[in-house]
């Protein structure tokens, strides 16, 4: 009685990984899955880190340029929440 009789919810949450992967057959080459694996992978950080993936694409585009190599770090998506916060 402790068991749902279904696993709806764990369909739903791998639904989005069952279809990209579909997708990426159709990226056009290599290179160009390997980049949009790459922006998944960023707003899955944004997803899990509860950053708003439009405000920290925005801020990262604006500041990458002033920002030093060594400080990259911090146009993380995990870290941008820390940056906002301290502002």
């Amino acid at each position: 009685g402790n068991l749902l009789i279904d696993n709806n919810l764990i369909e739903n949450k791998i639904r989005p990984v069952a279809l990209g992967r579909k997708n990426y057959l159709f990226a056009g080459s290599h290179k160009a899955a390997q980049r949009a694996a790459a922006i998944y992978s960023f707003f899955a950080i944004c997803k899990k880190h509860e950053v708003n993936p439009y405000e920290w694409l925005k801020y990262t585009l604006e500041n990458i340029m002033t920002i030093k190599y060594k400080d990259i770090k911090n146009l993380y998506p995990q870290n941008y929440k820390k940056l906002q916060l301290s502002k």
